[in-house]
C-alpha cells in the first residue's frame, strides 16, 4: 500500500464525540513515550500530522486521520502516565475502553511496546483486556534502531513469553523503527491485507 493522501478528520474528547463513519478503523495506542506519534508520522508519510511531543502523555484525546480517502487511522491516547491525576485516568480509561471495545468499524488495533526495555506490566494488562473483549490485535515493538537485534528479539521473546498465559496461538508482530523506517511497509502491508478482507 502506497499512502497518497494523510488528512486531520476530527478530534474527539470522548466516545460519544466519535465521527460517524463506515470506513474501517485502525486505532493505535501504547504506553506513553513509547513512539506513537512518531510511528504515525512515518505510516502517513506526512511529518507533523500527529504531534510529536518530548513530554509523555500529550496526547488527551482520540484523533482520527482519514488516509487514502478509504480507512481511518485512530490516534489514541498513552497510557501510563504518572503524572495523569485520578479522575484524567479514569477518563482515560473510559472513553478508551468504550472506543475499543464498542467501535463496531474498528478493524484492529496496534499495540505499541517499547522494544528497547523488558516486558512492562501496564503493556501485558492492557493486552490481557484486548484478549478479554476479543478485539482483533497486532503488536508493534517500537525504537528497534536503539536497541541491539539481539537484545530486540530477546525483549519481544520475554514478551511473548509473558503473553502466553492468556494469548492463544501467535499473535501478529511487527517490529518497527520511526527514525530507520522499519516495519513501516510491514504495516501498511498488514493494514491493506485487513481491509481486502473487510470489504468481502
Amino acid at each position: 500500500m502506497r499512502v497518497k493522501t494523510a488528512e486531520f478528520v476530527t478530534s474527539a474528547p470522548d466516545y460519544p464525540g466519535c465521527p460517524e463513519s463506515d470506513l474501517p478503523e485502525f486505532a493505535f495506542i501504547g504506553r506513553s513515550n513509547v513512539g506513537k506519534s512518531s510511528l504515525i508520522n512515518l505510516l502517513s508519510g506526512k511529518q507533523g500530522l500527529a504531534k510529536v511531543s518530548s513530554k509523555p502523555g500529550k496526547t488527551a484525546l482520540i484523533n482520527f486521520f482519514r488516509i487514502n480517502g478509504s480507512w481511518t487511522l485512530v490516534d489514541l491516547p498513552g497510557y501510563g502516565y504518572a503524572r495523569r491525576s485520578a479522575a484524567e485516568q479514569e477518563q482515560f480509561n473510559e472513553f478508551v475502553s468504550d472506543y475499543a471495545a464498542q467501535r463496531p468499524n474498528l478493524a484492529c488495533l496496534f499495540l505499541l511496546v517499547d522494544g528497547k526495555i523488558p516486558p512492562q506490566k501496564s503493556d501485558l494488562q492492557f493486552l490481557q483486556w484486548i484478549v478479554e473483549h476479543e478485539i482483533r490485535f497486532c503488536l508493534v515493538f517500537t525504537k528497534g534502531d536503539r536497541v541491539k537485534p539481539t537484545q530486540l528479539k530477546k525483549n519481544i521473546q520475554s514478551f511473548l513469553e509473558e503473553a502466553k498465559h492468556f494469548v492463544a496461538g501467535d499473535p501478529k508482530v511487527i517490529a518497527c523503527s520511526s527514525k530507520t523506517g522499519r516495519g513501516q511497509g510491514e504495516i501498511l502491508q498488514f493494514i491493506d491485507e485487513v481491509i481486502r478482507a473487510w470489504k468481502k
